[in-house]
């Protein structure tokens, strides 16, 4: 029979991977032991676990309620077990940290090699994704967000402070005007961050709490920051972004920042986020303290920008 630690590893990575055959591979087991596995599971519990059709596969209720359950005993015993053997207190394994796209090529890649320098027996396996991952359930390890958390059973790290910019290129401001209100923003051509709720389509939110909103129109959206960054520098129209996007723009005077008459956006920070366990790993402990030494107190981004803007 499966032992038990086992079969919950395989019910974690079934639920991550979609499905048996993914989940199979991942684990360099046939496709029979996975199902063997599951199958040892749901008679011990006397429980259905999934859902299962020739196209989907889905939890039911009560295996929900088990992959809660799995997922802190798991970490739980991880942690025991790097605490308790001494040749597991340095930072060891596979460590799946999912990052913001334009955020991990920027600032995450690039300092990874120390990190790998310093920690020799980790694997990062980096994520890129600007949708909000569900941890848990797709088994990241640690993922950084942008955003303004809330409550939640997850434990999270604030590594830094997100500043926004408001800024045009030269030669759109040349042909079109500067506007110097943020009404004026109505007139210009906007282009939005499908993925913000604060920069998003339509309208743009202005005050330290986003509480002041204008209505925004432009010939471009889009999912993906660069891209937006990347339109404005060649006159397309006016962009509202992170500064750790447009930073390197605004150094080489590609993009110009606006004053305008109201204070920007400064609700978002970007914080480490992980499961909730008895004892952190040492590997999730290691990558949160080497990322807050990057950026804090001063995150990169910030340096040598032209005088006003942070």
């Amino acid at each position: 029979m499966p032992d038990r630690v086992t079969g919950m590893q395989v019910f974690v990575r079934v639920v991550a991977q979609g499905s048996f055959a993914a989940a199979a591979r991942t684990l360099s087991l046939s496709q029979t032991m996975v199902t063997r596995h599951i199958s040892s599971l749901e008679d011990r519990l006397g429980v259905t676990l999934f859902h299962r059709s020739t196209r989907r596969l889905s939890l039911t209720e009560a295996g929900q309620i088990y992959l809660d359950g799995c997922q802190r005993l798991l970490a739980d015993l991880e942690g025991m077990e790097q605490e308790a053997s001494a040749g597991r207190i340095e930072p060891r394994g596979r460590l799946r940290l999912n990052v913001p796209v334009s955020f991990a090529i920027r600032y995450v890649a690039p300092v990874l090699a120390e990190f790998s320098r310093r920690y020799p027996l980790v694997h990062v396996e980096l994520g890129l994704d600007d949708r909000v991952v569900d941890l848990i359930a797709e088994g990241w390890d640690l993922t950084l967000r942008i955003r303004q958390m809330a409550a939640s059973s997850l434990k999270t790290r604030k590594l830094a402070a997100i500043r926004f910019v408001v800024c045009a290129a030269p030669s759109y401001l040349a042909k079109c005007g500067t506007p110097r209100a943020i009404a004026d923003l109505e007139q210009h051509a906007c282009l939005s961050y499908t993925l913000s709720g604060v920069t998003g389509m339509n309208r743009w939110s202005f005050g330290t709490d986003g509480s002041r909103t204008v209505p925004v129109t432009g010939p471009l959206s889009a999912s993906n920051g660069d891209v937006l960054r990347e339109a404005a520098i060649a006159g397309q129209g006016i962009v509202y972004q992170p500064l750790f996007i447009v930073a390197d723009a605004l150094r080489a005077g590609q993009l110009v920042p606006l004053v305008l008459d109201a204070p920007l956006f400064a609700g978002l920070e970007l914080h480490a986020v992980y499961a909730p366990a008895a004892t952190v790993p040492p590997k999730i402990r290691a990558m949160i303290d080497y990322l807050l030494e990057c950026y804090s107190p001063h995150p990169p981004w910030e340096t040598g920008l032209p005088e006003g803007i942070v």
